[in-house]
Formats: structure tokens, sequence, C-alpha cells
């Protein structure tokens, strides 16, 4: 099936300004009914979870939508959904957990690739405890991460690897299947930071080999809150610091204090939004049918952007992988990305500088701290949107 990106960009009120938006690797636009859905939680009778009363019942059946449509996304049981303020503090909660058990002797493995949110929290942990960080780096000239190169750091004491799903700077997806096997070959749990992948193409936490997952809803057109996705029987496993009175089942065990009803509405509004676009008998095979699209569309406009930048000189595009989102870095041959950045908001066109958290992978590429000019397609993304992209980087080329 293909995707109607008309009918989809007139869903999205933030579109009528004309913006060009390549900026969705920071955040999404979002569509009008995540915005209904949102003040509708908010303006209800609604109070904490429980069920005596009709304002606690709606509490209660907004937190089991949310976690049923997330599951539905990830492929996973509803039992296992976490929800907490981002995909960050979940990462630092779990961290804090998991190392109680860990001590000098023990090692974790972080990559170069990732996200700082999927590398700080495991080296404070680690550090915290006595027990080592080993690194796995990437080809900074390819921009791949294999399997071997995470294989070469595993050892009988390893406990953890923490890889992400997709970078968001050079949008590489290193092979998390292939990956899975040495790392639970080792009796090691894999953490997969799934933040950017969940955005652009279908995701099954099981057939991935992923123990944790986690994501962010407003990377999918969804409100800001974060999602971690477990099997259950792990869940249980493990005892992170709570309130006395707060329930000890899983997965309300790892979510602190009262949670964001209007944001969990919104997390259920943006998923059926995305189902919508799909097709099947069931949610669950209308987002795979529809973030199938998604991913076709994105491909077929980055081979556009791509083919266009070959054109333009003193450009030089570090997003190499084989296997990529449409997600590209730039730099520029005597010139400043910031300044590129400036230039196109001046026109319209939102395609944002920096090393956007993944400093390691920045100063891996040799880019420092600066990084680069980040180029990110998304659903709504269309052709004019990347014409006029194309169109203000060769005028900025062309000023000297």
């Amino acid at each position: 099936m293909g995707l109607d990106v008309a009918a989809l960009r007139s869903c999205f009120p933030s579109l009528a300004s004309g913006t060009a938006h390549f900026d969705g690797p920071g955040g999404t636009q979002v569509p009008e009914a995540v915005g209904r859905a949102v003040a509708a939680t908010l303006t209800a009778p609604i109070s904490n979870r429980g069920s005596v009363t009709a304002a606690e019942r709606f509490a209660d059946e907004t937190v089991l939508a949310a976690r049923s449509a997330m599951a539905d996304l990830l492929g996973v049981d509803p039992a296992g959904i976490v929800f907490g303020r981002s995909a960050t503090a979940l990462t630092f909660d779990l961290a804090r957990t998991l190392a109680a058990g860990w001590g000098p002797g023990d090692e974790v493995v972080v990559t170069r690739l990732d996200h700082d949110a999927n590398i700080r929290p495991w080296v404070v942990a680690a550090d915290a405890v006595g027990a080592t960080v080993r690194w796995a780096a990437f080809d900074p000239d390819s921009g791949e991460l294999t399997a071997d190169d995470v294989a070469a750091v595993l050892s009988d004491r390893t406990r953890l690897v923490a890889v992400t799903g997709a970078s968001n700077l050079i949008g590489t997806r290193p092979p998390i299947e292939e990956i899975a096997a040495p790392v639970h070959a080792a009796g090691a749990l894999l953490v997969v930071d799934g933040v950017h992948l969940t955005a652009h193409a279908p995701v099954d936490v099981p057939a991935l080999g992923a123990d944790v997952f986690s994501c962010s809803p407003y990377k999918f057109l969804g409100p800001h809150c974060g999602v971690m996705a477990a099997d259950p029987a792990l869940l249980t496993t493990l005892h992170p610091a709570k309130l006395l009175p707060s329930s000890d089942a899983v997965p309300e065990r790892y979510e602190l204090g009262t949670l964001p009803y209007e944001l969990m509405a919104g997390t259920t509004a943006a998923v059926d939004f995305l189902a919508a676009l799909g097709d099947g008998s069931s949610r669950r095979e209308r987002l795979g049918t529809a973030m199938t699209a998604i991913e076709e569309h994105e491909d077929r406009l980055r081979e556009r952007l791509e083919a266009g930048l070959a054109e333009l000189p003193g450009v030089r595009l570090r997003s190499r992988a084989t296997h990529r989102t449409p997600t590209l870095l730039l730099t520029f041959e005597g010139r400043d990305a910031a300044d590129a950045y400036r230039f196109l908001a001046e026109r319209g066109v939102n395609a944002p500088a920096g090393s956007f958290y993944a400093i390691e992978a920045s100063r891996w590429l040799g880019l420092g701290d600066t990084g680069g000019l980040r180029v990110g397609l998304a659903p709504y993304s269309d052709a004019d949107d990347v014409d006029r992209l194309l169109a203000g980087l060769r005028e900025w080329l062309a000023v000297r």
C-alpha cells in the first residue's frame, strides 16, 4: 500500500505555518487527533486509578489503553509496558536497579554509536559499584556497527550490553538480531534504545532479541513521555526503589508517582493515528503495514535528497551505513553547519545543527562536540520540502 502524504499532512495543524520540518529526530509534529485526546483527558472527570468512582475508572482505562496501544506497536505483552517521564529517565532508573546486583569484576558494554541516554546511565551505574565499562566502536568511514564489533568486547563477566536500534545522528541501524546472539550466549541482557528506530520502521521486540526496549512517543507523532518494554517475567525479578504504599505489581512497581494520564491518552491516539494509515484485521497488523509504507516513503525521499546533495560542492554526507533510517548528517568544507542551520531557519526550513546528545558518535567521527547539520525525514515530509532544503543549501553555499 502507498502513503497518501497530502491527506496525512492535512491532519497536522502546525504544517499550516509553511515550515519545512527536517527536525523530526528531535520531536515530530503532532496531528490534531493527538492534541484533542490530551485535552479531552485533562478536562474529563479523572483522579488516581481505582475501581469505585467514574473518575478512578476513567484513569484506569486510560492507562490500560495506553499499555495495549504500545504493546501493539512493539509486538510485546501489555503487562511489560512501563511509562515514564522520558526514555532517559527510565534508563537511569533501570540502570540503578540492575547495578544493585553488580560489583567489581562485572562488565557492561556500551557503544560509540549510541545517544548518550543509552551510554551515561550505564557508565554512571557501573562506576557507582566498581563495575567495568567496555566500549564497542563503529567504523567511522562506513558508519557500520556489526555484531563482531560487539562480540569482540564480550566476556564471561559481561552483565549487560546497551546498543541503539538506530543512530539519531547518522541513522545507522545495527543488526540487532545478530548482536543479540553473542550477547545472550555470554549470559548478558541486551538493552536496546529504540527511540529513533520506532519512528521509522516496524518493530517486533521479541524478534529483535531485545530484553529491554525503550522509545519515546514524541518521536512518532505523540506527546512527550517515555516507554520501556520488557518481558513481564524479567520485570518481576527486579526490585526498583519505590514508595512503601505504591503497588509492587508489574509493571506498576517501575512507575514512580501518579502517571501522566493525558500524555498516555495522547500516546494511544498517536498509535491509533499511525494504525489508521495501514491495512489489516488487527491494530498490530495495521501498524505493520503503516510503518512499512512510512519506511518506503521516507526512503524514496532520502534517495531524492541524497541525489541532490551529491550535486552540491563541498558537502560531505556522514550517513553511509547500508541499513539506515532517513537521517542524514552533513558537514561542509570550510563552513560551519550552525551557519547553515540559521540560514535555512530564516527561510522556513528547520534542519538543526549539533551533536544531538550522540556526543560519543560525533567525537568518533572526528567532529568534536559541534557535530554537523542533521536532516531528518518524517512521515509528513514531501518532495517539496526536500526541494526547498536543497535550494536553501545551494543558496547558502553560494554566499561567501
